[in-house]
């Protein structure tokens, strides 16, 4: 089920992006908010999607516990440089258009996301890789791992969705509000069918 939500958050995002907003670009002199649009593509992809299937890797990759790690620290890393691309759209965007920043909900929350995400990948490269970290200390830090984990990914679907509603404006197109609207909805589950991956017992 999350599989299938995943794909059908990616799946709406690109029909957004692509066919309402126009695509991407980095140049300004085209259409500004073409490079605003680069944003909730790379941010929806990068820290709801890579991350959800990240916290889910010890679930659904197949092999010994060292591929799961690897698949698990590798997608968060992906996250982290997709967000970086988001957030340069997001800030590119702002500073050409002489626009102020971190003004919004939406801001607050998704700078908080970035920082603390980047924290817990560099503590847990501490505690789980680096082979200086003993046995004990990774089995004490282990729940606080996955319960920061799970936190920071939710952190990450609030700034989605408020993210999305900054993009429904009296007179938009019904169709593009209603494909906005889903796209939010398919958020919000697939966050929930992730959550629930990681805390249901493995014979579930």
């Amino acid at each position: 089920m999350a599989q299938l939500l995943a794909a059908a958050v990616f799946t709406l995002t690109l029909v957004w992006v692509l066919h309402f907003r126009g695509g991407v670009s980095w140049e300004m002199s085209s259409n500004p908010q073409l490079v605003y649009t680069a944003h909730p593509l790379f941010m929806v992809i990068g820290f709801v999607i890579c991350t959800g299937e990240a916290v889910m890797a010890y679930r659904i990759v197949l092999g010994p516990r060292a591929a799961k790690k690897a698949v698990h620290l590798l997608l968060h890393l992906l996250s982290l440089g997709f967000a970086a691309v988001g957030l340069y759209a997001a800030v590119k965007f702002h500073n050409d258009a002489g626009l102020a920043h971190i003004r919004s909900l939406h801001a607050w929350l998704g700078i908080a996301t970035i920082g603390l995400y980047a924290l817990q990948w560099l503590v847990a490269f501490v505690y789980f890789v680096f082979p200086g970290a003993m046995m004990t200390m990774r089995a004490d830090y282990a729940p606080w791992h996955i319960f920061f984990g799970i936190v920071i990914f939710l952190m990450a679907i609030c700034t989605a969705e408020t993210g999305l509603v900054r993009f429904i404006f009296p007179g938009n197109y019904p169709s593009e509000a209603f494909v906005i609207n889903f796209n939010g909805i398919a958020i919000f589950m697939f966050g929930v069918a992730v959550v629930l991956a990681v805390i249901l017992p493995s014979r579930y």
